[in-house]
């Protein structure tokens, strides 16, 4: 990628932030519009992941604001997993979103993209020396962790690794790579089981309990299967029922690889 106005001096990409904008909620309705340039091509991604510029659209800084682009027709089969990845990269925003707990940037799906329909989700700035067991080792986000706990319980992640979690410019911690969830049968799998078995805090369950009461925003709908959007319900309504996070359960491993 070449470097140009979209890094900087030090030739680091330079991503989203929030003391430059624009606002997040404005950030749906620009991803849904913007004409999309393609920049290159992520490294290290199974599946077919870009960078795209969205034209005309800039941070109060000029800077162009940029999002990660996964087509369709990029995936690769998986014996294990319905197609439509792209789709669920959608549903975890919009899950994040309907619990209130902004985990996920904003992610949409367009039918327009350049290699065709595919999830596109604003890429933000974040420390990428910093992930799930540095922010463990620090300590004092416990909180925060646990949010994603109880997330990717209630999503079924099945790919949860620590460079899934990622520090803003502002601090504030991003969960990404949400292809593999809201399958119908337990996948879970994930570095996240510092919590297990312990109480899920009240704030959690009362948000989960207010997603099982009010049931699924349309939007979520639209992007799952009925059974997926069943399964998920009935994720919510278990963990809201037991109260404590999950452990570890039957012989496949409860870690994805690499772990990082």
């Amino acid at each position: 990628m070449p470097a140009d106005e979209r890094t900087p001096a030090s030739g680091r990409l330079v991503g989203w932030r929030p003391e430059t904008g624009p606002a997040l909620d404005e950030v749906d309705g620009l991803l849904a519009s913007c004409p999309l340039t393609v920049e290159g091509r992520l490294p290290w991604s199974s599946n077919l992941t870009f960078l795209v510029g969205l034209a005309d659209a800039c941070a109060g800084d000029g800077t162009p604001l940029m999002a990660v682009y996964k087509p369709h027709r990029g995936e690769q089969a998986l014996w294990d997993f319905p197609d439509g990845l792209y789709r669920r990269e959608a549903a975890a925003h919009g899950l994040s979103e309907a619990l209130g707990w902004g985990l996920v940037p904003p992610t949409v799906v367009r039918e327009d993209g350049p290699f065709g329909r595919g999830s596109l989700q604003l890429f933000v700035e974040a420390d990428y020396e910093q992930h799930y067991f540095t922010l463990v080792d620090g300590g004092g986000r416990e909180d925060e962790l646990a949010r994603f706990c109880a997330f990717d319980a209630v999503a079924n992640n099945a790919d949860r690794k620590a460079g899934h979690i990622l520090v803003g410019s502002d601090g504030r911690l991003w969960g990404i790579d949400h292809g593999l969830c809201f399958h119908v049968h337990h996948k879970l799998r994930t570095v996240v089981w510092e919590f297990a078995g312990e109480d899920v805090p009240a704030g959690l369950l009362a948000d989960l309990a207010r997603l099982v009461d009010d049931g699924l925003p349309g939007r979520l709908t639209e992007l799952l299967s009925g059974s997926e959007a069943e399964a998920l319900v009935a994720r919510a309504r278990h963990l809201v029922g037991a109260g404590v996070f999950p452990e570890p359960v039957g012989d496949r491993p409860p870690y994805p690889w690499p772990l990082v």
